[in-house]
């Protein structure tokens, strides 16, 4: 009786227990990891396979499981920095556990490793993003006539500007992209956002935070980018308008140039033909706070 009530305390504890997969979602990170002996796997598909059927399995327990991409490469320095034996099931384990405090993640839901992957390919690239443009913004250092930290001014001007947006953005659910110029590749963030009947806006504070980055970067660098808004509203065409970021503000496209940018493909230049039911448009007037610079002496 008392090892049955033991075993059961257990199984409850199992269920209280949070746990964390590596996943390695690239066939090229799967042969990578396949120079560990400890790493028993030959067969990507396989290997997928098991996972998931993992992961059903903790779901069928009641046990949470938070799944991130394992990059051998990361896991290889990781390993180097802290000193640790790369080829055992330990390390990787201990790795994974890392991934689950910095990395990108996402939980868990019962969903086909098929549907989970791309969002969790997503969320590395979100945070790569954030990561990159607060690495930007943080060695801008200080300005040299009034010691302000460009950085954070930028950042702050930044969210005033998005603010602004979304306040002169028509009624209903809002889309908004930021692209910036970068090496090696194109910073871009979005943002989603309804608007309360009270008027205040609900939107995710972290894509809040990670276009107000990528915006800012692009302010402080004076790197080509622009802004683009789609609003959607029942019994309303959807509305699309932009601005191209010149200097330290934003500037107004015409109803044309965004007809165009949506009506060009971007590989063959071609014309393509505009969707129905909505309408270019010239943006809502942001007023002085649009070409403001960051920061005044």
């Amino acid at each position: 009786m008392a090892d049955t009530d033991h075993r059961t305390m257990r199984r409850v504890l199992r269920q209280e227990m949070a746990g964390t997969i590596g996943l390695l979602a690239d066939e090229d990170d799967f042969r990578a990891m396949r120079r560990y002996r400890s790493f028993t796997f030959d067969d990507h598909h396989t290997y997928l396979r098991q996972v998931e059927a993992l992961l059903e399995a903790r779901a069928a327990q009641g046990s949470h499981t938070t799944v991130a991409l394992f990059d051998p490469e990361e896991y290889a320095a990781y390993c180097a920095d802290t000193g640790i034996d790369p080829d055992t099931p330990a390390s990787r384990a201990r790795f994974a556990a890392e991934l689950a405090t910095g990395g990108a993640t996402v939980p868990y839901d019962g969903r086909p490793l098929a549907e989970l992957v791309p969002d969790l390919v997503d969320a590395a690239v979100r945070r790569a993003t954030w990561e990159y443009a607060s690495q930007v913004l943080a060695r801008l250092g200080r300005c040299a006539v009034c010691g302000a930290d460009i950085g954070h001014t930028t950042y702050t001007r930044a969210a005033h500007l998005l603010a602004r947006i979304l306040d002169t953005a028509p009624p209903g659910h809002r889309h908004l992209v930021c692209s910036v110029t970068a090496a090696p590749e194109t910073l871009l963030a979005v943002l989603r956002a309804d608007q309360e009947a009270d008027g205040s806006h609900r939107f995710d504070d972290t894509e809040a935070m990670e276009l107000t980055a990528v915006l800012a970067v692009g302010l402080a660098t004076h790197r080509p980018g622009g802004l683009v808004m789609r609003t959607t509203a029942p019994g309303a065409p959807d509305r699309v308008y932009g601005w191209r970021l010149r200097g330290h503000g934003l500037e107004p496209l015409t109803a044309a140039e965004v007809f165009d940018a949506y009506c060009t493909d971007m590989d063959s230049g071609d014309l393509v033909a505009p969707e129905s039911g909505v309408d270019y448009t010239a943006p809502p007037d942001l007023g002085d706070s649009a070409t403001a610079p960051p920061h005044q002496h």
